[in-house]
């Protein structure tokens, strides 16, 4: 049968169900309870209300066998319609797959030790206008699956444990940092100037202030006004966007956790990051190792350390001394960006460290060691000014996490600002953060700053191999809707 055929069929039952003088969209029966909670503690004979999916029929003469889903299990429907008030009986006829019940009955087990509820009673809560996906037989179309995330979640329970455990990620996270004394706090998502990260903004307008405004590509900047402030110790999890592209590691909205703590720096940030993720992996999974894509990530620390200046010199032969122009014309001799004319700093180092990634164990491992010109708010190492100290933290040849000891002298601070400008294309112009540069000059006590990507920690401990599969509604062309009600 055709979709527009069942749709219609569907609309016939539910005009069929309000001539009765019945809702097809009615409230829930009182003492409602989860499915889970009758489950685990079983009692033959008690009486019960449940609510939720229905997901499987298979009726025999005047009696039928429901499967009823909740988001915390199933148990299975015993219903005699001879048992059933006549005007439910009747409604009966006009439930299908994918409708929502709440039932009350009585519990009992059949003879082959299934836990049933034999129901005496049911409302409908919606009726579904549209079949599962796919007869129930799983959903298996990828663009389907993320368009309509619901659908995915309803026919595939794996993914519904995905987006569970990134839920707990989050959470233990927040315990983490709460008791090591953190502040959560929340900064803004719309900036007059895009900073704190390298990124495309997407740009939008205040009408009431008549001014440009850019969604946040980073909340950095804003997190130090507040160790400026006196809050030695902040987080937040934080929602950012890059107009950029999209790929298996990339969306434009994501999700990051950003960490300061005063008084500190990157070598404190290298064990703030080390302990934060081991203890996710023991509180969550109950083991000191990942799997991911068939390959098992040992955690014990400490961890492995590369040194960027050394990988890249290896590689390119680039020195951190070197001028963009001539970090461009060496790698134009190892076969990179052959046809680019121009490109600044931060786009060079996406072309370094695009290629470092391919040849990155699978262990964690820190990179280190990164060029000055790379880190524009990032301290120097106190021996040598043309490195910063800063590193990347790379598992399974992604990069999961960004670290500094942050620059907190103002004056160099602007000079960098300026410096990062010139570099900037016609339409990637921007202004100095004078703003920024003001909190510094207030003074802001030395300090480590740690950035990581929240999708991409989920992508391991939940083992997908695209960043699609952790966000619950990523970013999609638009589709007309087909065959609507």
């Amino acid at each position: 049968m055709e979709l527009n055929e069942i749709i219609q069929q569907r609309i016939e039952k539910r005009k069929s169900i309000e001539a009765a003088g019945q809702s097809a969209h009615d409230r829930v029966l009182p003492g409602r309870v989860e499915i889970s909670s009758i489950l685990s503690n079983f009692q033959e004979g008690a009486k019960v209300v449940l609510a939720g999916r229905i997901t499987a029929k298979r009726s025999h003469g005047k009696v039928s066998f429901l499967d009823l889903k909740d988001a915390t299990g199933r148990i299975q429907l015993y219903v005699k319609v001879t048992e059933l008030e006549q005007i439910k009986a009747k409604l009966f006829e006009n439930i299908d797959i994918a409708d929502i019940l709440c039932v009350k009955g009585e519990l009992f087990k059949t003879h082959t030790g299934e836990p049933t509820l034999r129901a005496e009673d049911f409302v409908i809560l919606s009726k579904a206008m549209r079949p599962l996906p796919e007869k129930w037989h799983g959903l298996k179309d990828v663009e389907v699956r993320y368009r309509q995330r619901y659908l995915d979640l309803i026919a595939n329970e794996e993914v519904k444990k995905v987006f569970v455990l990134r839920s707990k990620i989050i959470r233990e996270i927040r315990n983490f940092l709460d008791s090591r004394a953190f502040c959560e706090v929340e900064t803004p998502m719309m900036h007059d100037i895009p900073g704190g990260a390298a990124g495309r903004p997407f740009k939008t307008f205040h009408n009431e202030y008549k001014m440009d405004l850019y969604l946040r590509i980073a909340p950095e900047l804003y997190l130090k006004r507040l160790l400026v402030g006196g809050l030695d110790k902040v987080y937040e999890i934080n929602r950012s966007f890059r107009n950029e592209g999209v790929s298996s590691r990339h969306n434009p909205e994501f999700t990051m956790l950003e960490v300061y703590q005063a008084y500190a720096d990157y070598e404190d940030m290298i064990n703030l990051t080390q302990d934060l993720i081991c203890h996710l992996a023991g509180e969550l999974l109950g083991k000191d190792e990942l799997i991911f894509q068939g390959k098992s990530i040992a955690l014990k620390t400490p961890w492995n350390r590369q040194s960027f200046a050394e990988l890249v010199k290896e590689k390119f032969g680039i020195d951190p001394q070197d001028d963009p122009s001539q970090m461009l014309g060496k790698l134009q001799a190892k076969g990179f960006a052959k046809d680019k004319n121009r490109l600044s700093r931060s786009q060079i180092n996406k072309i370094i460290e695009d290629t470092l990634e391919q040849d990155m164990q699978v262990d964690p491992t820190f990179i280190t060691d990164y060029f000055t010109t790379l880190c524009p708010l990032a301290k120097t190492k106190k021996d040598n000014p043309l490195i910063s100290e800063r590193f990347e933290l790379y598992v399974a040849g992604m990069e999961i996490a960004n670290a500094y000891s942050e620059l907190n002298d103002p004056l160099e601070q602007k000079r960098r600002f300026e410096e990062e400008i010139k570099e900037l294309n016609t339409d990637e112009q921007k202004n100095v953060d004078v703003d920024y540069v003001l909190a510094l000059e207030h003074g802001m006590p030395p300090a480590g700053g740690l950035g990581i990507g929240i999708d991409r920690l989920v992508m391991l401990f939940a083992d997908q191999p695209a960043i699609r599969d952790v966000i619950l509604f990523p970013l999609l062309r638009t589709q007309e809707v087909v065959g609507e009600v």
